[in-house]
């Protein structure tokens, strides 16, 4: 992958990782308002993923940066993304496999498993770009990160 610069998060973290990623995966927005994307089609999605905190893990890593390929990449590359019903619904805009829902989708589950770990760090961010010319930047709000949680 290229080198990038991000935006970067603020924070007083004493650590910050950034694991940069792709996968190849399908969709179609179900919307009459979606024009060409209502119809079925790919990308490679290029994705920074930033996480952070204080406590290393007893391997003196904050995460694994294969753990974060492992939950990603292995999850979404070479799929249709509507086809996850786990993660997107054909119901629901707040699930439509848009770039947005898309990068918010991956902090939920960075964040799940981060959640799961005995340092807690926090992933603050989710960069994806779908397209050379367009990305989105997720970043939580406190509340988001408390729900994920079931707090």
């Amino acid at each position: 992958m290229l080198q990038q610069i991000y935006p970067a998060p603020a924070h007083d973290y004493c650590y910050e990782l950034n694991k940069d990623l792709h996968f190849a995966a399908a969709h179609y927005i179900p919307s009459e308002d979606a024009g060409k994307c209502r119809e079925l089609h790919g990308h490679t999605y290029f994705a920074n993923i930033t996480v952070a905190g204080d406590e290393l893990d007893s391997s003196g890593f904050l995460v694994n940066f294969a753990t974060i390929k492992r939950l990603i990449h292995d999850r979404f590359d070479h799929s249709v993304l509507n086809a996850d019903t786990v993660s997107f619904s054909e119901e629901h805009a707040a699930r439509f496999p848009t770039t947005e829902v898309v990068a918010r989708i991956i902090w939920e589950i960075v964040q799940r498993h981060l959640d799961g770990t005995p340092n807690k760090p926090a992933c603050l961010q989710v960069y994806l770009r779908e397209t050379p010319t367009s990305y989105c930047v997720y970043r939580p709000r406190r509340k988001e990160a408390a729900d994920v949680n079931g707090a």
